[in-house]
């Protein structure tokens, strides 16, 4: 049975806009006027005429909602994540939160501070869990196959949930942060303004992925749909 973690509300609200270049934004608040409400505190999308002006009923249609859902990449990624997160006894909706949030599922990412593809393993972290180097590959390029780095990142969930158990704030803050940091102020969420907007941030993407979330008709990226994705997040504002 794949593990559940006690979660406190997180009150926050998700925003976000598709740019000219079919770039889709995201961000825990609303940085300009081209943010619209796309998600409130549980889960609920916002369906006033700011946001969407598309009733409940087509908000499939909306496309944000379909970017988050619907992305091209999630159907390429998700038999590796329901397999390897199987085998951790890690929710899949938790591992696919934590990757739209880390990446956008671009398994190409890489962070200003060196956090490699749809997980963003540094490769510390990745030598810590099972991925080592060899005479043909470092950490780091080996990171960078979608199966190793999602490996690598799962387990280092299962790892902190172990460390925190049944406490998916800390486990995330930690993901963020590092468990360190967690620790040092006494098993709580760091002050960082960037860990605690992340933390609500994958709250609100994993109680959309979560059985019994929103409902949403998986087809293929239309034409015209985003592509791609940047997270805006405290200071992630440069992730790609």
């Amino acid at each position: 049975m794949v593990a559940g973690l006690a979660c406190a509300p997180a009150h926050a609200e998700l925003y976000g806009f598709v740019d000219d270049d079919g770039i889709a934004h995201f961000a825990d608040r609303k940085l300009d006027e081209r943010y619209r409400l796309f998600m409130r505190d549980g889960g609920s999308f916002d369906t006033s005429r700011e946001a969407s002006a598309a009733p409940k009923s087509d908000l499939e249609r909306h496309k944000l909602y379909r970017y988050v859902v619907n992305h091209p990449n999630i159907a390429k990624v998700e038999p590796m994540i329901r397999q390897i997160a199987g085998k951790q006894d890690v929710d899949p909706a938790l591992v696919k939160a934590v990757m739209a949030v880390e990446s956008g599922f671009n398994p190409s990412a890489v962070s200003p501070k060196g956090a490699i593809g749809l997980m963003q393993v540094i490769p510390d972290t990745g030598a810590r869990f099972g991925v080592s180097a060899d005479a043909r590959r470092s950490v780091g390029e080996k990171l960078a196959d979608p199966h190793t780095n999602i490996s690598a990142g799962v387990r280092y969930l299962r790892w902190l949930m172990e460390l925190f158990p049944d406490n998916l704030e800390l486990v995330l803050a930690a993901y963020n942060a590092g468990e360190g940091a967690v620790q040092r102020y006494n098993n709580r969420i760091p002050p960082y303004p960037e860990t605690q907007q992340y933390v609500s941030t994958v709250l609100q993407f994993y109680r959309l992925y979560k059985p019994g979330g929103p409902v949403a008709t998986r087809t293929s990226a239309a034409a015209g749909e985003p592509s791609r994705v940047k997270m805006v997040i405290g200071g992630r504002r440069n992730m790609p």
